[in-house]
């Protein structure tokens, strides 16, 4: 299989934001560019180390959090293996790239625009928000579990209307459910692009569907190779058809996948 746009470029910078619990697994990743003209925020790229050798085969799969001329960063968070050895990464390390994968968000200039996200479905809303013709259109509504400073949601609220919801246990559920569901209400009449755990996206899809508010959802789907080929991160679209998410997505529609 022959892979477009694939590259090897350096590591710029890593660095660990917050800490929760202990030493922080909250990892922002700078690469070199590896020569994009641009991306679409909501689209991802594969992210292969040179340094695995043969004891990791496949890339992982990371949202593209920004990128400009210089450099393009990712936002993650230590879960398994691979992210692991990716957190141990120095600047000037290899590490090969392919990418901008996928579809992105949708971005209307004059349309209000509701952005919620979950964890780590902040990711790709950075980029949106710094790419966005007309910033004061959009609203974000961010909900998480760790501590705020775990995340990039300073950066992202000094440029845009922002809210934060915190589910310290699972009492406080229930609130963060109603916030989503009330965000979603009040954007009748634009657009809420969603991102996060398939939970969260459920709740989005449901509100949506109940009060009529059009919405794009981005699914966070375990990936192997990223364009299509191998079939491990399929999803049923509306019907009974399986699609890749990769490919297909992974923005989709909200009324056109199911969760």
């Amino acid at each position: 299989m022959v892979v477009r746009n694939c590259r090897e470029v350096k590591v710029r910078e890593l660095r660990f934001l917050g800490a929760w619990d202990g030493p922080s697994d909250f990892v922002e990743l700078t690469l070199e560019n590896p020569g994009w003209d641009g991306y679409r925020p909501g689209q991802f790229a594969m992210l292969r180390p040179s340094g695995w050798g043969l004891d990791l085969t496949w890339g992982r799969p990371l949202s593209i959090s920004r990128a400009d001329a210089e450099s393009v960063t990712f936002f993650f968070q230590v879960v398994g293996r691979g992210t692991e050895r990716m957190a141990a990464l120095k600047a000037g390390d290899a590490i090969i790239i392919w990418g901008p994968l996928g579809n992105g968000f949708s971005a209307p200039p004059d349309t209000p625009t509701t952005l919620l996200a979950g964890g780590m479905g902040l990711a790709p809303f950075r980029g949106y928000i710094e790419r966005h013709p007309t910033p004061e259109f959009l609203r974000l509504v961010f909900a998480h579990r760790p501590d705020l400073d775990c995340y990039p949601y300073a950066a992202m609220s000094e440029k845009v209307r922002a809210e934060e919801v915190r589910e310290r246990t699972p009492d406080d559920l229930p609130v963060v459910i109603e916030r989503i569901e009330t965000a979603v209400r009040e954007t009748a009449n634009g657009l809420v692009l969603a991102c996060g755990p398939t939970p969260f996206l459920k709740t989005v899809q449901q509100a949506a569907r109940t009060h009529g508010v059009r919405a794009e959802l981005s699914l966070e789907s375990r990936m192997a190779c990223g364009v299509g080929a191998c079939l491990g991160c399929v999803c049923k679209d509306g019907g009974d058809k399986h699609v890749q998410v990769c490919a297909r997505g992974p923005v989709f529609k909200a009324d056109d996948v199911r969760l």
